[in-house]
Formats: structure tokens, sequence, C-alpha cells
């Protein structure tokens, strides 16, 4: 099994256009070498930020759509003709309709929460699923590249790790920014004692992903239920 990595330059906060994916290993253990040339200073990686072409490209059609309207109808007025009806209505409504009125508290509680919403875009990096990857030291122009793992590959990896412990029936693996959980199956075997294999498989197995923020590792192990 191999791990989907995206390799972007590190000069550039916005990301967007340099994405690619880099070529998926399959010799060896998954992660074998990542942590024989990381950062000898230990310094964490930033986070992916998104391009979040998805919603810029709404916001700027629907603020496009909008003015476009409102500057037709300026236009219209300024030609000698009437105003459209909404633009009419709505200036009376604006200037008749008093500030404790339902709908005017809804209207500004929705354009509070959009403004809000498209704040947290603006200054959240966004694409949590890839976790940032230690970057290489001693490799002559890495210093240019940045690697991430997908959260989804480094659990795929974690749990075929988790099987290979004698005793393990069945095992699931979910890999967080800070934290990776582990829920294991013991079919055999004491569970104090597969519990210990488990923190000395994943632990080393985590170690070996190349990430630059260290996760916890937290294990669980129990009983299949019988019947």
């Amino acid at each position: 099994m191999s791990a989907n990595t995206w390799r972007q330059p590190t000069g550039d906060s916005d990301l967007s256009s340099d994405h690619g994916q880099a070529a998926p290993s399959t010799d060896g253990p998954p992660g074998a070498g990542a942590t024989a040339a990381v950062d000898a200073s230990g310094r964490s990686a930033r986070r992916f930020w998104s391009a979040r072409r998805i919603s810029a490209a709404i916001v700027a059609l629907l603020s496009a759509a909008a003015i476009g309207l409102l500057l037709y109808d300026v236009v219209s007025v300024r030609a000698g003709q009437s105003a459209m009806r909404w633009r009419r209505r709505l200036a009376e409504e604006l200037a008749t309709r008093p500030l404790d009125d339902i709908w005017v508290i809804v209207g500004a509680a929705v354009a509070t929460a959009l403004g809000l919403w498209l704040f947290l875009l603006a200054v959240t990096p966004g694409l949590r699923r890839l976790l940032p990857m230690r970057q290489p030291t001693d490799v002559p122009g890495t210093g240019e590249v940045r690697a991430g793992l997908d959260r989804r590959a480094a659990a795929l990896i974690l749990r075929d790790r988790a099987m290979q412990v004698p005793g393990v029936q069945s095992a699931r693996v979910s890999v967080g920014r800070r934290k990776v959980k582990a829920r294991a199956r013991a079919h055999f075997r004491d569970l104090d004692e597969v519990r210990a294999d488990l923190d000395a498989e994943l632990g080393e197995a985590v170690t070996s992903l190349g990430l630059a923020r260290q996760p916890t590792l937290a294990v669980r192990v129990r009983r299949p239920k019988k019947g």
C-alpha cells in the first residue's frame, strides 16, 4: 500500500496552482526513510492552505450579478426611465420598517453569519485532510518542496500495521492532526499483551510516517462480542 502525498513550493502562501501528487512508493514499508532525513531543528511545517475555488467562485458570481443588476437600474434611471419595482420597494422598506422588526433582525443575523463564514474561510488554512510532513535536510533541492500525507492514507497504513500484531482480529484507526485513535478486537492472547504490542507497533509506524507534528497515540483493545 502506498500513501498519496502533495508537493508544493514553500515560498508561496497561496498554494492553489502548484498542487501535484508525488509518485507513491511501493518499495519497503510505508514511510521508510522519512525519518532518516528530517529537519534536525524539529521545526514544524506550516499547514497547507486551501484554494477554496468553489466558495470564491460563488461569492464572485453572486456579487457580480447583484452589482450588475443594480448598475443597470441606476443607468436606466439616469436615462430617464423609472427605477425597478424591487429597488423602490427595498428603499421604502428600509426607510419605514423599524429596526426591531423581526425581518430586519433575521436579515442582519443572516448577513452577520455570512460575513463571519467568509472571514473564517479567509483566515483559516483548510485542507484538514492533509498532514504536513517534515522537510528533509540532506537532500539537495528539497528546501522548496513541501509534502503532506493524506489522513485516510495514513489511517490505512496504520491499520495494516495493527493487523500484523498477533491476536488482532480486526482494527479501526482514525488519524487526526493531534491524535491517532486505534481500536482493535483481539480473539486470542491476553488483552494487555496485545495492547502492549499494538502500542509498540503503531508507535513505530506513526514515527515512520515522518509527520511534522507527532500525534499522540491512543490504543483500545477489547474482545469481540459472542454470539
